[in-house]
């Protein structure tokens, strides 16, 4: 053993030394050097290449660097960084996000894209300088949502030049109108996931071309898209048998007519967002009950036309048993203790919601533990004001106003 250095042997002080002679970079190889620095994340590796200058080499060799999320790192980085990156990374980046990364621009990502073409997944959520650039050949994921700059200039020159594009996150990009998911559905037939949550200029028009074009579709959000009407559930369950996820909350306009379509045509949903949509009945839950037997996830909050009878025939339908998970039935006020023992015998469910449902009692929670012990239940009971003092002057409060 040598010499101590600072508390550390002098042999493993060499071995860590800034020499580029260190014992290290001369016991091992220069691929399993790479091997090892394969594992190291974003922070490490640009401490890594600070050591000594074959380290620096080795850091920042294109190879490490696949996959890099900046999201944890640092957020306010300029455009010229992502454009040392892609000269660096070059063909061998395929994962990259800048989720907000807001000093990011267009002439960053069209140097991105020149040197990266190799790019499969790009995250560029919240990214809001960006407005209308061309992608990579070989791009599968895209997210630019919140990036209210994109156009359908933008979305038209993407989905031709990325025609393998599967999943597309377009949530808040509130500029899109019918004309881009035009472009979408003519480019995109590998299309399986789509967000629009939103965007709300869409209409029927616009997402009829996505359903004709993308047929195989599992995955669709267009929740707070006001203007779409039944003809889009006409549609998903005409063209998009494959349908797993469908997200419509608030778009008030679906009715029972367009959810039984759907529910005859599309046998895999596994979850649906349903919330305000104030036009269905239980009419929807019996097709659903019926013909969607793998249901895992359902909300139905502020379907305020739902009764028990609807929750009866979903407890008695073939997702019951084995596949439904959660239930969401906040301010259903028409939902009443009847519901809970309906749903006992869902074995799966984990999962219910049960704010503001009126005529739900503590009782009837739990009489559904009892057959449910594991089952989280989120419930809200108005605490009741106690009566008056009698015979004295002290003011009362109900609990509520002790605990503020």
């Amino acid at each position: 053993m040598g010499k101590e250095v600072n508390g550390v042997s002098r042999s493993r002080f060499e071995m860590f030394t800034n020499s580029d002679e260190a014992v290290i970079n001369k016991k091992l190889p220069k691929e399993l050097l790479l091997r090892i620095f394969s594992f190291l994340d974003v922070v490490t590796l640009c401490r890594c290449a600070q050591v000594s200058r074959s380290w620096n080499v080795l850091a920042l060799d294109g190879s490490n660097w696949q996959r890099i999320d900046l999201f944890d790192f640092q957020r306010d980085i300029e455009g010229r960084v992502v454009e040392n990156i892609s000269k660096r990374c070059g063909g061998f980046l395929r994962k990259l996000s800048l989720r907000g990364c807001l000093g990011v621009g267009d002439s960053a990502l069209r140097t991105f894209s020149q040197n990266c073409r190799n790019i499969e997944v790009l995250n560029l959520n919240g990214c809001t300088k960006i407005t209308d650039s061309e992608g990579c050949p070989l791009l599968e994921q895209l997210n630019i949502s919140w990036c209210d700059q994109v156009t359908k200039d933008g979305i038209q020159a993407l989905v031709r030049s990325c025609p393998g594009l599967k999943c597309l996150f377009l949530k808040g990009c509130t500029q899109l109108e019918d004309e881009a998911l035009k472009h979408i559905g003519a480019h995109c037939p590998e299309l399986v996931t789509l967000n629009l949550q939103t965007c709300s200029q869409i209409t029927d028009e616009g997402l009829i071309t996505i359903c004709r074009g993308c047929h195989r579709l599992q995955s669709l959000c267009v929740s707070g898209c006001g203007n779409i009407t039944d003809a889009i559930l006409h549609a998903l369950g005409q063209n998009c048998p494959r349908l797993r996820i469908l997200e419509v909350a608030r778009c008030s306009q679906l009715t029972d007519v367009g959810f039984t379509t759907l529910a005859r045509n599309c046998h895999e949903l596994e979850k649906m967002d349903l919330e305000e949509c104030v036009q269905i009945t239980d009419g929807t839950l019996i097709q659903l009950s019926i013909h969607c037997p793998r249901l895992q996830v359902l909300s139905l909050s502020h379907c305020e036309l739902i009764t028990d009878d609807g929750i009866r025939h979903l407890g008695s339908g073939p997702c019951a048993h084995d596949r439904l998970e959660v239930i969401e039935l906040d301010n259903c006020p028409l939902i009443t203790d009847a519901s809970l023992e309906h749903l006992k015998s869902c074995h799966s469910l984990d999962r219910i919601e049960l704010y503001d449902c009126q005529q739900i009692t503590r009782a009837g929670i739990k009489r559904l533990r009892t057959h449910l012990p594991n089952i989280k239940v989120h419930a809200y009971f108005a605490p009741v004001t106690p009566p008056p003092s009698v015979g004295g002057s002290r003011q009362r409060f109900c609990r509520c106003c002790v605990l503020l």
